[in-house]
């Protein structure tokens, strides 16, 4: 066999295997995911959590107290619980600063139990110039209901350093704030309804019917019919098993089942402020002509000078005078073909030449014409 030969029956060899290839890439599913990725049970949630506290131990980088009294009050408060009551005048004049008043937020996770720890971050609320090297003293954690669910309490990770002399002063990150790694204790468990009833919801990512219902149909198929109805485009309600072992098990097994996602509407997000344009690949563009020319305005002004004549008594005057030009250039009808995907419509659009803010005004009016496909959405 020569050379020539084998190169010939390499090659139809390799076609033949891209082929067989390509045949396999079409039969696989896309977009395939799962329940769980487009879904979320109804009640399983976490909740905002927090608390006002005072950070202490800091190297005179805390509160002024003459000018946050709070600080002063809370601390004066706090020694109070502790036995130490202040006289009124000494409590007004007390310099703290080592002492900064903080906020403490937490994010309480679901199914949370009394007695586990989670993280919290601390901010500065009043004027500290740094919080690294502090410790939070005892700080109760309130929800939304006003109710103590944790308590808080540990050194500050503040991820910053800071250095000032001379009237200069050099800063690296952020120094009002930091983190305090399990620094927090629940004390109370939030009460959940996924063990009540004799069914669940699964409250959709995307207000979608077309989702809604295969994710019904998913879970119809695998338990049976009528497990599983949509209720609305974003709300499925799913019979469960009443004893709980039962339903962890049944939720569990539910959210791992495979769900040929739809595809999702097209929609074009333009950022004004930015002059950013997103666009998702359901995108499409029909045949249409765009013209748009540029308009600038340019405004010179001379200062001009009024010298009155001799001994006229006269003042000197300076005023202004301007020029206004006004410029347009002249703007090419481009035909725009088709464009059945997303990569075409890139294309169409960096054919133009126009910079992003010139596209958020031709883009707005292909969309008035009728030629864009797509759902408009500025932010």
């Amino acid at each position: 066999m020569t050379a020539a030969t084998f190169i010939r029956t390499l090659a139809r060899y390799a076609t033949a295997l891209l082929l067989a290839l390509a045949g396999l890439l079409a039969l696989t599913p896309a977009q395939a995911s799962r329940i769980k990725e487009v879904a979320a049970i109804e009640g399983v949630r976490s909740n905002q959590l927090t608390g006002f506290g005072l950070v202490i131990g800091l190297d005179g980088t805390g509160d002024q107290t003459t000018q946050m009294p709070y600080t002063t009050q809370t601390l004066s408060n706090y020694l109070q619980q502790l036995g130490i009551a202040l006289p009124p005048e000494l409590a007004t004049r007390l310099q703290l600063r080592n002492v900064a008043a903080v906020l403490v937020t937490a994010q309480l996770p679901a199914f949370a139990r009394p007695g586990q720890a989670m993280d919290v971050t601390v901010s500065s609320l009043g004027n500290a110039r740094s919080l690294r090297g502090g410790t939070l003293i005892a700080t109760p954690l309130r929800g939304a209901d006003g109710q103590v669910y944790a308590l808080a309490q540990g050194n500050l990770v503040v991820a910053g350093a800071g250095a000032s002399a001379g009237g200069s002063r050099v800063q690296v990150n952020h120094l009002s704030a930091g983190r305090i790694p399990g620094g927090a204790q629940i004390e109370r468990a939030v009460p959940t309804p996924l063990l009540e009833g004799d069914s669940v919801r699964l409250s959709l990512d995307a207000n979608d019917f077309q989702t809604a219902r295969r994710v019904a149909s998913a879970i119809n198929t695998r338990f049976g019919d009528g497990v599983a109805r949509a209720l609305d485009g974003r709300t499925v309600e799913v019979r469960a098993p009443a004893e709980p072992n039962e339903r962890i098990t049944f939720l569990a097994e539910m959210e791992e089942l495979p769900l040929q996602a739809s595809v999702p509407s097209a929609k074009v997000v333009i950022n004004s402020r930015t002059g950013s344009i997103v666009l998702n690949q359901a995108v499409t563009l029909g045949p249409c002509a765009i013209a748009h020319g540029n308009l600038s305005v340019t405004i010179n002004s001379t200062p001009v000078i009024s010298q009155p004549g001799p001994l006229s008594g006269g003042q000197t005057v300076v005023a202004e005078r301007a020029s206004i030009e006004i410029r347009q250039e002249p703007g090419i009808f481009i035909q725009v073909p088709t464009a059945p995907k997303l990569a075409d419509v890139v294309r169409a659009l960096n054919a133009l030449g126009a910079t992003p803010q010139d596209l958020l005004a031709i883009l707005q009016a292909i969309k008035a014409a009728g030629a864009l496909n797509a759902e408009l959405e500025v932010i």
